[in-house]
């Protein structure tokens, strides 16, 4: 071999190693590049992951606060109600206590008695001042309710009459009745004058020596009369009748 031929031989050599240090320069650089993009986009991955963390917690510390806040509100409405439902059961204890006490004067009777028949009595309650009732009981069973209200009550009971007085006292007396309309005279001098006002409604005027001293007036419901001892009794069918 010659000497140009080495000389050729030579360069051929020196041109394929310097391509084979381009090529892994060119890999290594390649390969750089790559490890530092993958280097640099974790960073980045891990501080979106930690923004997002931020404000996932900062939504939860939000929904919190909110949820806080309606429980108290809840709560307090819970108080409220509980408050409320305290003072009226309150109230209507001492409703029930005031109706108890009102009605503990009438709860027994202050006394019973026998009536003119001989088979029924009279219990009668006092419910106030001048304020008696009277309840006519036979076998058992209440047969009628008497009740003085700023005045006297009268009973007629198939011909047994009965008056209950403002002082709570009770009389009763057999038969004596007489039919109105009309004018009768009555026990201890007085004298009745029976008119008809309507259906079940009569008025009677007690008429003594100086004139019409009271009027009786049933209208559906039976009336009674203190007059100075004598009892009085006018019925709605216009029956009336005296006992001393």
């Amino acid at each position: 071999m010659n000497s140009s031929t080495t000389v050729r031989t030579a360069r051929r050599r020196t041109l394929r190693v310097a391509a084979a240090a381009l090529t892994a320069a060119a890999a290594l650089t390649l390969t750089a590049c790559s490890g530092s993009d993958a280097a640099g986009a974790k960073p980045a991955n891990h501080s979106d992951t930690a923004k997002a963390s931020v404000e996932s917690s900062g939504a939860g510390s939000s929904a919190g606060v909110q949820g806080s806040d309606a429980q108290a509100s809840a709560g307090a409405k819970a108080d409220a109600k509980t408050k409320a439902d305290t003072k009226t059961g309150a109230a209507g204890k001492q409703a029930g206590s005031a109706h108890a006490a009102n009605g503990g004067r009438a709860a027994s009777p202050v006394r019973t008695q026998r009536l003119a028949d001989g088979i029924s009595k009279a219990e009668i309650y006092q419910l106030g001042d001048q304020h008696y009732r009277a309840k006519i009981v036979a076998r058992g069973s209440v047969l009628a309710t008497m009740e003085t209200k700023g005045h006297d009550d009268g009973l007629d009971a198939n011909d047994m009459f009965v008056t209950l007085t403002l002082d709570g006292q009770v009389h009763s007396w057999m038969g004596g009745g007489h039919q109105g309309p009309g004018t009768f005279k009555l026990a201890g001098g007085w004298t009745a004058k029976v008119t008809k006002v309507g259906e079940l409604r009569y008025r009677a005027q007690i008429i003594g020596h100086d004139g019409v001293a009271a009027t009786l007036e049933a209208n559906q419901h039976d009336v009674g009369l203190d007059a100075n001892g004598i009892n009085i009794v006018l019925s709605s069918g216009g029956v009336i009748s005296a006992h001393e």
